[in-house]
Parts: C-alpha cells; structure tokens; sequence
C-alpha cells in the first residue's frame, strides 16, 4: 500500500514538472530558430524590419531560456530523488543523451550571450551567424533528451545479466547505441517539429491579437506572416512524421495501438474509430466515429490487415484506453485547427495579390481570420501535451517496455512533501514567467510604434 501511494505521488510530480517543462522548451526551441530565419532574410532583402523584428524576440527568449534551465535541474534533481531504482538500472544507457544536451545547453548559452550583447559590436553578418548555432544547439538539446524516452520505449545497447529478474544488472552496454535506438528518429523528428509549431503559432496568435485590437503596425504584419509561414511547412510535416510515428507503434507497441485507437478486439480490417469511450464492462467503444477499415490502412497500409486489440495481452500489461485513446485524438484535431487558419491565411494572401494591390480586402484587417488564428494559438502546446501523455500513458505499465515496470522503479521512501514542494516551485516560475513577457516582449520605435 505504501509502495502504491509513493508511485501515485512520484508520478504526479513527474507529470506535473514535465508538463511545465514541455511548455517553457517549446519556445526555447522554436524562437531561436524564428530569430534565424528573420535575421537571414534581414541580410538577404536588407530591410531592416525583420532585424527588428528579431530583436524583439531576444528578451522572451532569455527569460524562457533560464526557466527552462530551472525546470530541467529540477526534473534532473527529481529523476534520482524519485525513481532511484530506475537510475541505477538505466544510468549508464541514459548518461550519454543527458551529457550531450548538457553540452549542448553551454553552446547554446555562449551565443545567446553573444547576440543579445552585440548589437552594437558585431556585424549584421556576425549576428546572423550566432543564431546559427543558438537554432542547432536548441534542436539538439531536444533530440539529445528525447532519445532517452526512445530509449525507454525501445530500450537498446545492452543485455541483462540474468533476465529480467528484480535482481538483473546491466551488461554488455553500448552507449551510442542506446542512444540511437528504435524509437530515436521518429520521436526525435516529430517531437522537434511539434515545438516549432507550438511555437510559431503561440507567437502568431500574439500579433494576431495585436492587429484586432488596432496596433496596425507593419512589424506586427510581418511578424504575424513570418510566423504563420513557418507553421505552414511544419504542420503538414508533422502529420507525415506522425504518421511515420504510429506505424512504428502499430508494429513495435501493438498494445500501445490498441489504446490510442481504442481497439478492444483483435481484428481484420479495423475501423479508425474517432472519439469514443471504452466501456470496460461491456468491452465496447461507446460514442466513437467508426471510419471502416482505415485503421488497419494507416497501420499496415492494408485495409484488411489483422490489427491486436487489447484482448491480446494480459490485463496487467494493458494501458489505459481512456486515458491514451481521449489525448491521441485531442493531439491529431489539435493539428486541423493549426491548419485550418492558416491555409485560410495564405490563400486570402494569394488571392488579394492575384487581384493586384488595392483591391480585395486586406488579410491583416479580416477580423474573422485575425480571430481563427487567435483561437488555433494554443493548439500547438495542446498538441505536444497531449502527444507526450499519449507516449507516457500509452507504455503503462512499463517504465522501461518489457524491461521494467514503473512500481519497481519509484523510490520507497514517501514523496508527498517534495510533491507539494516543486508543485509550488513550478508555480511561482509560471508566475513570474507570465509577468515576465509582456513586459519584455515588445518593440518600441518612434516611427513605427509599440508591436
């Protein structure tokens, strides 16, 4: 009973720091590489606005660039403090990833220090070749962390000493190809995309909610197109990756396919079912959208292909169906509703050149696309939430798939205090992170005004 009670605070903490830390990374992701790509174009047309409009995102970016360095030190602190068995079974496999992102991390700070401080002593040149290296230190930072949950999801580089007794050590370990294991690339790829688009479309919404109130501004129009050119291109990736993502399910995690598409029974040609409740008595989806044969076409590209349900393993190794099944199909709509305003926005902007300057109306004036934008801004984060819980809740039970069991990795010592503890520590970082940004997060210029 204590074991029990000590795994439903570790993992609460755990979900809890990891859900704040998703957040704050997304951005340190996804502004370095907005900060690039305005600089480049800065140096490349020579007009200066997208100069500007990077130097406006310098300061937002070092304050969620230090917050994201708090949360991570504590996730670091909380990996030992609450799953000390874990990180001794798993620390030689997961060392490697951590000391890259560390690394990573330093060359990250080194040039962020250097572009915020020189502006007025290096070269526009210069400046755009440190943002450089922010942008492919950020991304890695990500790939390097993430390969470390690949790794529990497709554990790799070892063999056990004696099977997977309670008892069992590592042996025979071969860190590079922990790091580089089964699971690696997909997650890698889609999970660095998703933050991208977290990121444009949360600066989106914010110039997009500038314009509507009447900061009519030719930074905030750009910026706004800037960004909603980036979610353009990644979106529609990050559907292919995902679907990349989910065949690499179907065939290495079939029980994990089986609670993100809420499949009960194993089944020939099994319908994609959108929405939906298992009913566990009656072992029946409730409420679903039965799309026939589309998910054995997605999984197997064969629409009569033979697909696991969760009758096909023990109870004890199934995962939650209502717990994966509801944030698998809140992460996919998440990925129309960015979609959606966004080809709104950039057809409007085809057909307003198609007719020829002065005609049409303006696309920074609709206040119905200004509105869908506004509404789609939060989706991005929604999405990397509910991917990350889909990932989580979708292994259950295992920490370490096949390997080991969340309850023989938690601490046995109770945690209900640090629980309480971090869970006001990451408050009063969210806090003083809210109050941070608008005041930080704004450019001022006598001629063309406060965006």
């Amino acid at each position: 009973m204590e074991n029990m009670r000590n795994l439903l605070f570790a993992r609460a903490l755990m979900g809890t720091s990891l859900g704040f830390h998703i957040s704050y990374v997304a951005f340190g992701i996804g502004l370095p590489l907005l900060l690039f790509i305005s600089e480049l174009l800065a140096l490349k047309t020579g007009n200066d606005l997208y100069h500007r409009l990077a130097r406006g995102w310098v300061r937002p970016m070092t304050v969620l660039f230090a917050i994201g360095a708090v949360s991570g030190t504590i996730i670091s602190f909380e990996l030992g403090l609450l799953w000390p068995r874990f990180m001794g079974f798993s620390g030689p496999m997961i060392g490697l990833p951590f000391w890259l992102e560390a690394f990573a991390f330093f060359v990250e700070a080194i040039f962020i220090g250097l572009y915020v401080y020189g502006e007025d002593r290096l070269s526009r040149r210069a400046l755009l070749f440190c943002t450089v290296p922010i942008t492919i230190a950020a991304a890695a930072s990500a790939v390097a962390v993430i390969s470390a949950n690949g790794w529990m999801n497709s554990p790799a580089g070892f063999s056990l000493s004696n099977s997977v007794a309670p008892g069992a050590r590592l042996a025979g370990v071969r860190p590079w190809r922990a790091l580089a294991n089964g699971a690696w690339a997909h997650e890698a790829l889609h999970g660095t995309l998703a933050a991208y688009a977290a990121c444009s479309f949360a600066a989106a919404g914010v110039y997009a909610f500038r314009l509507l109130r009447g900061d009519d501004k030719a930074l905030c129009r750009l910026g706004l197109t800037l960004c909603l050119a980036v979610g353009a291109v990644v979106v529609p990736l990050m559907l292919i990756t995902g679907d990349y993502s989910a065949v690499w399910v179907a065939h290495e995690q079939p029980a994990k396919l089986a609670a993100m598409e809420v499949v009960p029974n194993t089944v020939r040609g099994a319908p994609l079912i959108i929405g939906g409740w298992l009913d566990k008595r009656t072992n029946r989806v409730r409420y679903g959208l039965p799309v026939p044969k589309m998910l054995s076409l997605l999984a197997f590209h064969d629409p009569d292909a033979r697909v696991q349900g969760l009758d096909a393993f023990a109870p004890a190794l199934r995962p939650d169906a209502n717990k994966v099944h509801p944030f698998f199909d809140l992460m996919v709509f998440s990925f129309f509703v960015m979609l959606a305003p966004s080809f709104w926005f950039w057809i409007a902007r085809w057909r307003k050149k198609g007719k020829g300057k002065g005609k049409g109306k303006d696309v920074f004036s609709s206040r119905r696309l200004l509105i869908s934008i506004i509404i789609a801004s939060p989706f991005g984060l929604l999405a990397q939430e509910a991917g990350w819980m889909v990932t989580e809740f979708g292994r259950q039970p295992w920490m370490v798939y096949r390997v080991m069991n969340v309850s023989s990795g938690v601490t046995p010592r109770s945690v209900e205090w640090v629980f309480v503890l971090f869970a006001l520590v990451y408050a009063a970082l969210t806090a003083g992170l809210l109050r941070l940004l608008p005041a930080h997060g704004r450019i001022r210029d006598d001629k063309e005004g406060t965006c």
